[in-house]
């Protein structure tokens, strides 16, 4: 399974972007999907994640409200819609996926450690 990331760039303070996360080499509507940030010296951190139907979603609380995860199964990619984007939002953004669906046990999708596949990171950067 291979995950590719895009759609990061240079933005200032209030803008908005939209990263993609294309899946490959394997089914994408067995996967839970997730989208994890790495600010520079931090720890890697939740940021949102969609269940493998499209049907779950949960934030982690500073992006509530101004960011948005969905899926199209049909294209294998996940989306991650930022909007009101804040300085503090900059990092570099990496979608995850965890094998689920019908007949798996529950996950954690805010543990990084509970995902099993990365794709290569975007860099968000936003501009005070």
């Amino acid at each position: 399974v291979q995950l590719q990331a895009s759609g990061g760039g240079l933005v200032q303070a209030g803008d908005s972007l939209t990263l993609s996360c294309a899946l490959s080499g394997g089914t994408f509507s067995s996967f839970a999907m997730g989208w994890f940030r790495q600010a520079p010296e931090k720890e890697r951190e939740f940021v949102a994640a969609v269940s493998w139907s499209g049907s779950s979603t949960v934030y982690a609380d500073p992006v509530k409200g101004r960011f948005t995860i969905s899926r199209d199964n049909a294209k294998n990619t996940v989306y991650l819609q930022m909007n009101s984007l804040k300085p503090e939002d900059t990092a570099v953004y990496y979608c995850a996926s965890r094998v689920s669906g019908p007949g798996y046990g529950p996950h954690d999708p805010t543990n990084r450690y509970h995902m099993d596949y990365w794709g290569t990171g975007t860099q968000v950067t936003v501009s005070s």
